[in-house]
């Protein structure tokens, strides 16, 4: 039986990730169609038409409903802005999620993508009870896997052009961690600040 709640509000240091709403379309459009940011992830158009990021965001509530996905607007706390995505899209049967973001080009290595997804890989694991999360980057783009690694996710291999990016077959390296990891690394970077994990 699918839960009608809403998906969540996650708050860290820097950022509030949560629904998207019609209105973060403009913003999706602009920073998503950066070709900077589209040629590295599989799922955004180029160009990105007029119409796509509303079409988008309309099927949300949807995902989130049939417990398929969550995806949530990424935001910065001090001023509300809007700077990217992240989303986890679930297979319930086998009780894993792959992890999916983006994050607009100027708003680049700054950490927020590190701290966005450790907030929903916390979210994963302790609301929704996954037992495993994943994550593929293109091999032509490291600083994604850099994220990866920071979250304590371990590298799993590599799969041989896997995807097709336009007229272009691209090697897509996979990273994987388990809830017992998450758990594990967590405890221990509590320990580490002198804290408890709560």
């Amino acid at each position: 039986m699918s839960e009608t709640k809403q998906p969540p509000h996650l708050r860290t240091k820097r950022l509030v990730l949560r629904p998207f709403a019609l209105s973060d379309a403009a913003d999706v459009q602009r920073l998503a169609g950066d070709k900077a940011v589209a040629d590295m992830t599989l799922n955004i158009p180029h160009p990105y038409l007029d119409g796509v990021a509303e079409q988008w965001i309309s099927t949300h509530q949807t995902q989130f409903d049939s417990g398929e996905a969550c995806i949530l607007a990424v935001t910065l706390a001090a001023t509300g802005g809007f700077i990217g995505s992240i989303s986890l899209m679930i297979s319930r049967r086998s009780n894993r999620a792959e992890l999916g973001y983006w994050i607009g080009a100027p708003y680049w290595n700054k950490g927020y993508c590190t701290e966005a997804a450790g907030a929903m890989l916390d979210y994963g694991f302790r609301a929704l009870a996954l037992n495993r999360v994943h994550a593929t980057h293109m091999a032509r783009n490291p600083a994604s896997g850099r994220v990866m690694i920071k979250l304590g996710m371990k590298h799993e291999g590599v799969m041989r052009q896997h995807a097709k990016k336009g007229d272009r077959y691209e090697d897509m390296v996979l990273y994987g961690i388990m809830a017992e990891e998450w758990h594990a690394n967590n405890a221990r970077a509590g320990q580490e600040r002198g804290t408890t994990n709560g």
